[in-house]
């Protein structure tokens, strides 16, 4: 019973100093001095309060100074409340450091709240990047269908990684400069026999700018033949073209029906004309009987002049054969 008293006092001491060092972080602070960081224990102390890690930023400063960077630690600060990443940042600007590339805080600071690695970003500056281009498809002044495959060596230009487009924009244009400069050759054969030249076309185009990488070079890694794409918009013609000509045909021939029938039914209306005329001589005939203005010989000369035309019209007209 008596050690209880004396166990609680041993764990409120070790409580109380590992609250003290937490608030107070001695070690750290002789980290920073014997690494000729100055940093004082009061300025550790109101980091705890500005929600700010001592660690990272103590850290920071010790790999800068080591490095011969001169770092502020209010910029350091500034930049994790911004929601940046410090060691990223540091490592990347002990990098181009060594590098010999110009890269400031500010810019380093910049890339990192762009959502940008710029430690990456560094990296592939000293060692530039490859980047292969999807399968892209042309076709030749010969109508000759090439499908393309490129190889594009880049490296990250540090001043418009902030507002730069990034790799697929790279190779869209890289793609759109494949395109036009197969398009612009007379034959696929001068293709196939001088690869090179679409490197060199594309190149002069300037494909990089407004972009966040600098091109160095565009190696045509594979072409393959396609289609013969004139034949086939040939063939599509000819076929377009036989068509057209056969509604042509088949209206002039509905025309001609149409015109036929239109006159069929014209000579129909005038042979009712003539059935309608002729079935009214009887009945003129008749009345000229009851008038008086015909008589009965009249009547006979009348059909004997008929039978003669009707007996002309057979001599006038060819027998016919007969049929085996």
């Amino acid at each position: 019973m008596e050690l209880l008293p004396l166990v609680g006092i041993i764990v409120g001491v070790i409580i109380l100093l590992y609250l003290f060092l937490y608030l107070i972080p001695i070690g750290l602070w002789f980290q920073a001095l014997v690494s000729g960081v100055r940093i004082s224990l009061l300025q550790l102390i109101f980091m705890r309060w500005r929600k700010v890690p001592p660690s990272i930023i103590v850290r920071a400063m010790i790999e800068g100074t080591k490095a011969g960077l001169s770092l502020n630690r209010n910029d350091l600060e500034a930049h994790f409340l911004a929601g940046g990443r410090v060691a990223e940042v540091v490592h990347a600007l002990v990098s181009a450091e060594k590098a010999n590339i110009d890269l400031s805080f500010n810019m380093a600071t910049a890339i990192d709240l762009a959502g940008r690695n710029v430690l990456e970003a560094v990296k592939m500056s000293v060692n530039p990047k490859v980047l292969d281009t999807p399968p892209v498809t042309a076709v030749a002044k010969d109508g000759i269908q090439l499908i393309c495959k490129a190889r594009v060596t880049v490296r990250a230009n540090i001043k418009q990684l902030v507002g730069g487009a990034g790799e697929d924009t790279v190779l869209a244009r890289v793609g759109e400069g494949i395109v036009s400069s197969i398009g612009s050759s007379v034959s696929h054969k001068a293709v196939l026999e001088n690869p090179d030249s679409i490197s060199r076309v594309v190149l002069e185009k300037g494909l990089d700018a407004g972009t966040a990488f600098e091109i160095l070079s565009i190696d045509i890694a594979d072409i393959d033949i396609g289609k013969n794409i004139g034949a086939v918009l040939q063939m599509d013609q000819a076929n377009a073209d036989k068509n057209i000509a056969q509604a042509k045909a088949e209206e002039r021939r509905a025309m001609a029906v149409a015109v036929e029938q239109e006159m069929v039914a014209k000579a129909q209306e005038a042979r009712a004309k003539v059935i309608e005329a002729e079935a009214q001589i009887p009945l003129a005939m008749a009345d000229a009987f009851k008038a008086g203005n015909m008589g009965i010989m009249d009547y006979y000369k009348f059909k004997n002049i008929e039978a003669d035309t009707k007996m002309r019209d057979t001599i006038a007209k060819p027998p016919k054969k007969d049929k085996k």
